[in-house]
């Protein structure tokens, strides 16, 4: 898959995030949950780092763990907030 520039601005940072937290490279659609490198405690970290890094909300609907799952659904959730706002 093909990241867009404005993509890659926020891929960029939810991948030096959890680079630095988990200490491991993570592939864009790599399941993060899955592969045990993030629990449910920690995607209530990275929903606080998308709100405070991206100046978005994340709500109702959207606090689905499916959202949080891989660096691309991640990077589609805050575009679509993004665009929304």
């Amino acid at each position: 898959m093909t990241v867009e520039p404005i993509s890659a601005d926020i891929a960029g940072p939810i991948t030096a995030f959890l680079a630095e937290r988990t200490k491991v490279d993570v592939p864009p659609d790599q399941d993060l949950f899955a592969s045990g490198l993030v629990s449910s405690i920690f995607a209530m970290e990275l929903i606080v780092h998308l709100e405070q890094t991206f100046d978005i909300a994340i709500t109702g609907s959207d606090l689905r763990l499916d959202h949080f799952r891989t660096v691309d659904r991640m990077t589609g959730l805050v575009t679509r907030l993004r665009a929304g706002a």
